[in-house]
């Protein structure tokens, strides 16, 4: 019998980073981009408003993961996800580029990620609300968020697949 091999949660979180932004993209491959433009009910975004939403914050994020692997007395910068402003207004980018970009960035943050040692993912930064957060904290949080929005981003797409269906 082959021995179970031991949890790694690192190696565990920097996986499903990196396939993060592929599944993305896979669930609005499909789609009729003037779907993707528009969301399903009042009370929920658009895919591209989903896709804006998760550039910016991988911005933020990135910068307190650069922050606190950088600087011994860490402070991090809090922010507001759900009100922060596109860094282009939406009416000037399209749905494939928002997804281009957050690529890009997700690959920044994975390339950060996979330099740090052991003693690096355990550094943290003080969150004037939150208090102390390591990296690995981040590195959780950000797999949480990307799981809700996989998840938001499925469900809108389905809805126009089966709206036109």
């Amino acid at each position: 019998m082959r021995p179970i091999p031991q949890y790694d949660a690192k190696a565990w979180l920097l996986k499903a980073m990196r396939e993060t932004a592929r599944a993305m993209e896979a669930i609005i491959w499909e789609a009729d981009e003037a779907d993707l433009e528009r969301a399903s009910n009042d009370d929920e975004w658009s895919a591209k408003q989903q896709l804006s939403h998760m550039c910016e914050m991988e911005r933020r994020y990135i910068g307190w993961l650069e922050c606190i692997a950088r600087e011994d007395d860490a402070r991090l910068k809090p922010f507001d996800g759900d009100s922060i402003e596109p860094e282009v207004p939406l009416d000037r980018v399209g749905v494939y580029e928002l997804m281009e970009e957050f690529g890009a960035l997700r690959q920044q943050c994975v390339y950060l990620l996979w330099s740090l040692d052991e003693y690096d993912w355990e550094r943290t930064g003080e969150h004037p609300y939150l208090g102390p957060r390591s990296i690995l904290d981040i590195a959780r949080e950000m797999n949480e968020h990307d799981l809700a929005h996989l998840w938001q981003l499925r469900r809108t797409c389905d809805h126009f697949s089966a709206v036109s269906a």
